[in-house]
């Protein structure tokens, strides 16, 4: 019965990725309208990193975000249930060289910012590297074993439970393997530092910079892009971070959180607003997702 829950997806796979794009964008801006908590944080976020934008472009940008959710949403079944020989010809890797070099010197953390078709790219990495990945875990275990299934499709790398220890991680991060890392979500206080994200504390772990120096693993980041036009899913890899890390966790944090920055400004619509990320906040300061007072930028 759990495995009818995937047969949309598997319907949906035979379709060309920029097939999906109409259905997506009617049902992204449906979404927009009626899931009003979500449209409410994806707002109050846009209000607080871009405060020099019109109340109608952070609209703008929230329905686009919507639409580009679902649309992601649709294409998953492709990386699911879609052929070797098709995937190869629907991804677009750019500076895949920074990943072999990288390699060569032991293992590779992909610093992945959570842009739509993050979740899809996992299994197309797995045709040809051995990718560690670290999601939440699913309450409902059978559907857990599902996806599991799914994302590991091709026999190769391996998943790991947020809940699991970083030494359990660590210990199996082999040289030459891929870390498949997408450290920009708000976990809470512990082990949190508060940095700067568009001028706004953000609580964020700095995982990053301590498992790149515990595993002595070089830092590639990693930007996905849905391109519906092209039909095709576009990978950009970045050269390997120098100095990094640097032995000071919260500057290290910082330039991890001012790399994503970056990419937003490219692309702000792709970007997962929907996320309460200033959810946590310093000491003796109320969070901007309560209903009273409304939000204020800090900038």
């Amino acid at each position: 019965m759990m495995r009818l829950i995937f047969f949309p997806l598997w319907l949906l796979h035979w379709l060309p990725l920029g097939a999906l794009w109409l259905p997506g964008r009617l049902l992204g801006a449906l979404a927009f309208v009626l899931a009003r908590e979500r449209r409410r944080v994806t707002l109050i976020n846009l209000t607080l990193c871009f405060p020099q934008w019109s109340e109608a472009q952070r609209r703008e940008v929230a329905l686009r975000h919507f639409q580009g959710f679902v649309t992601s949403a649709l294409a998953l079944g492709i990386a699911w249930f879609a052929s070797e020989r098709r995937l190869r010809t629907m991804i677009h890797f750019q500076g895949l060289e920074q990943v072999r070099d990288a390699q060569t010197k032991g293992p590779v953390i992909l610093l992945t910012p959570h842009f739509f078709g993050v979740d899809t790219i996992g299994p197309f990495l797995t045709l040809d590297f051995d990718v560690i990945t670290i999601n939440s875990k699913i309450k409902h275990p059978t559907l857990d074993t599902l996806i599991r299934e799914r994302r590991l499709r091709w026999g190769k790398g391996l998943i790991f439970a947020r809940q699991d220890s970083l030494r359990s991680v660590l210990r199996a991060f082999k040289p030459g393997w891929l870390l498949y890392y997408l450290p920009d979500q708000d976990f809470g206080p512990k082990d949190s530092l508060f940095v700067d994200f568009f001028k706004v504390k953000a609580a964020t772990v700095p995982a990053l910079a301590r498992m790149s120096k515990l595993a002595k693993a070089s830092v590639v980041p990693c930007v996905v892009h849905l391109d519906f036009k092209a039909g095709r899913f576009e990978v950009t890899f970045f050269p390997a971070w120098e100095n990094f890390p640097s032995g000071d966790d919260a500057a290290d944090t910082q330039r991890m959180n001012h790399f994503i920055e970056e990419r937003i400004l490219e692309q702000p619509a792709n970007y997962l607003w929907s996320h309460k990320r200033f959810k946590t906040r310093p000491p003796g300061e109320a969070s901007p997702y309560d209903r009273h007072p409304p939000p204020q930028s800090t900038q």
